[in-house]
């Protein structure tokens, strides 16, 4: 099981944060932070159901991550395992996740994919999400998967559609051209770009693309040896 303690600064003050895997006792607050991520219009029955949360805590426990301040918890970091062909690029977040129930774990791939990553409002100026991603990285490390990855919003693109195409607006995010809340959070994070995937999901903002972003394992070689 996984358990990291450390502290973060609030408005300049030390704050002891815990990750460590969430179970079934969390389920009640993990569904509440959904609600306050994906607040009305977005329709309540698309946050975490405790169908998913049990699937996520029985089929791949390490994948299920949770941040905890105070005895209260202020976001989660949910992934599967997968096999994944970097010359197949164009998947749905639906299709590779079992739309959030995970049944598509393989335990026996290569790559853990980011299912989803939620912190709450009121504490996302605490680096936490940045944090989890990196405790992820230790779980790729640990398991000795290749990669990490995932698919990333590009909520900012419905502002340029018009005028470039998605693969040239990751660019220019890039290259410090435009700044996207979601792409630039993942280059922060250390997530490196590896391609568009079209029809990823019903997102208008993104005008339903979503960038394929990995964080490679630097133990292990290209040719699968650690």
């Amino acid at each position: 099981m996984y358990r990291s303690e450390f502290y973060v600064y609030d408005q300049g003050q030390p704050v002891k944060a815990i990750i460590r895997n969430y179970t079934k006792n969390d389920f009640d607050q993990l569904i509440e932070i959904q609600s306050e991520c994906f607040p009305p219009p977005f329709p309540a029955e698309l946050w975490w159901n405790k169908q998913q949360l049990t699937n996520h805590v029985t089929i791949f426990p390490d994948g299920a991550l949770c941040c905890e301040i105070a005895g209260k918890l202020a976001g989660s970091l949910t992934g599967l395992c997968v096999e994944f062909d970097p010359n197949n690029l164009n998947h749905s977040w639906e299709e590779i996740t079992d739309n959030g129930y995970i049944r598509s774990h393989n335990p026996n791939g290569d790559t853990l994919y980011i299912v989803d990553i939620s912190v709450r409002p009121q504490y996302r100026k605490l680096g936490l999400g940045k944090l989890m991603m990196q405790a992820m990285y230790h779980i790729v490390i640990e398991k000795g998967y290749a990669r990490l990855l995932g698919g990333g919003r590009m909520p900012g693109y419905h502002n340029v559609v018009d005028q470039m195409t998605p693969n040239e607006y990751l660019t220019a995010v890039i290259s410090g051209e435009l700044d996207d809340p979601v792409i630039s959070f993942l280059l922060r994070c250390g997530r490196v770009p590896v391609g568009i995937a079209k029809n990823y999901l019903d997102d208008e903002e993104s005008c339903n693309n979503a960038a394929l972003m990995e964080w490679k394992n630097p133990f292990k070689s290209q040719e699968g040896g650690v």
